[in-house]
This record gives C-alpha cells, sequence and structure tokens, in this order.
C-alpha cells in the first residue's frame, strides 16, 4: 500500500511521513511544486536512514494523489480547498485522512481559538468537496501534535481520535495511525462528530502555551477496549 500525504512538506506531513517510512511503509510526499517535496525528501531521507526506513518519494501533489492508495491531507484550512480541488481527479475510490483543523489564525485571530465552518467540521467540508469522487474521508491526525511527530525514535503516547462514515476506511486509517509507535486510534463515531475531535486541538495548544510545553496530548481513561476492537462508537 502506497500512502501519499499531500501538503508533506510541513512539520505535520513530514512528520507523520518519516513515522512510517520508519515503519516500513511506502511514503510519498507531495508538494504544490515538486521541486521542493523533492529537496525536502532528500533531506528527510538522510535524516532518518540510520533507522533504515523504506525511502520516502517526492512528488507534485497531482502525481502523488494519483500514485497512492491512501492519502492523508495535512495543510493549513486556508490551503484546504483549494488543495483538494487540484487533486480531486485522482482520488476516485480512495480513502483520505484529513488531519486539517479550523484555527481563528486562518481569519486573523489566535492559534488556541477554534474556527466554526460550515457544514460544521474541515473534515466533512473536504467530503462535500470530494463527494462526486466517491472519496472515504476520515478525520485523523488532528490531535497529535508536530513536536510529538518529529520527536523520533521516541514513542508517541497518545490517542488519536478518528471518525468517518466508512468502516472499512476507519480500519485502514487505525492501522496506519498504529504504525507509529505509542499512538492507539479510536474511532468516535460518523464524520459529522469531526467537530469533536478538531475542537480538541486549539484546546492542546493553548496548554502548551500556557505550561510551556510541545507536547501535549491525552488518553481516554476508564474505558475497557476489548483486545480486538478497541474503537468507541458515540451515536
Amino acid at each position: 500500500m502506497k500512502i501519499g500525504i499531500i501538503g508533506g512538506t510541513g512539520p505535520q506531513g513530514l512528520g507523520i511521513a518519516k513515522r512510517l517510512a520508519i515503519a516500513g511503509e511506502d511514503v510519498i510526499v507531495g508538494s504544490r511544486k515538486e521541486e521542493k517535496a523533492l529537496t525536502v525528501v532528500e533531506e528527510a531521507n538522510e535524516e532518518i536512514k540510520e533507522y533504515n526506513p523504506k525511502e520516502l518519494v517526492g512528488m507534485a501533489n497531482e502525481d502523488a494523489a494519483a500514485a497512492a492508495d491512501v492519502l492523508i491531507l495535512t495543510v493549513p484550512l486556508q490551503a484546504q480547498s483549494a488543495t483538494l480541488k487540484t487533486i480531486k481527479e485522482h482520488t476516485k475510490g480512495k480513502v483520505l485522512l484529513d488531519a486539517t483543523v479550523p484555527l481563528e489564525t486562518a481569519i486573523g485571530g489566535p492559534v488556541s481559538n477554534v474556527l466554526h465552518i460550515n457544514p460544521g467540521s474541515a473534515a466533512e467540508r473536504a467530503a462535500n468537496i470530494l463527494k462526486d469522487a466517491d472519496v472515504k474521508v476520515v478525520a485523523a491526525f488532528n490531535n497529535i501534535s508536530n513536536s510529538h511527530l518529529a520527536n523520533i525514535p521516541n514513542p508517541i503516547e497518545c490517542d488519536c481520535l478518528i471518525c468517518g462514515d466508512d468502516g472499512k476506511a476507519k480500519e485502514i486509517a487505525s492501522d496506519i495511525i498504529e504504525k507509529i509507535p505509542g499512538l492507539k486510534a479510536i474511532d468516535i463515531g460518523p464524520l459529522n462528530k469531526a467537530h469533536l475531535i478538531e475542537s480538541i486541538t486549539p484546546l492542546l495548544i493553548g496548554m502548551n502555551i500556557k505550561f510551556k510545553s510541545h507536547y501535549g496530548g491525552f488518553r481516554i481513561t476508564g474505558i475497557d477496549f476489548d483486545d480486538q476492537n478497541h474503537y468507541l462508537y458515540f451515536f
């Protein structure tokens, strides 16, 4: 399975890319410009070579979307719509993990505030943009800090909440997430719960600022998860 990280040259996308490559996954790092992807990937491969990873590949976003089986979108809210429209023709029938978080920075506000958008969440907006392509959208990676991702090889002792309307897509997303040591995927239900996941991120950012940390995260406690199915469903 090839994983394409769309907008993958920023801290979040590159952190995910490195972690998955170290886990032995085939990862394509996409960028708006191919030249940037190639430069960033060359540097990243050098940085992680001691961990014997699969070699990262750099491409333009459109080419990465066409070549990959599963996509992970890691762009700021301001770039979400435009980026999805450029790759739409290459996404038919695929699974898209959307890590977009609607922060007020998109309109000049503070990074610790959530921006309320229609139709309720960034992930739902992605699903609307791609609905004609029959893309299975899963909100994922929204609450995992860039600092945690970059802190290789230390495990990330956090839960990663996900949601989506397709069960198989969520299984695929969970398998990818749990390739990263320490992360546990928890399914909180259908895609209309994405606003809950996305709202947690500015809370964590605010706590990191207040307590002068870069590693804020969380674990769900007090619930016994079945070893064979540790996903939590809210309806």
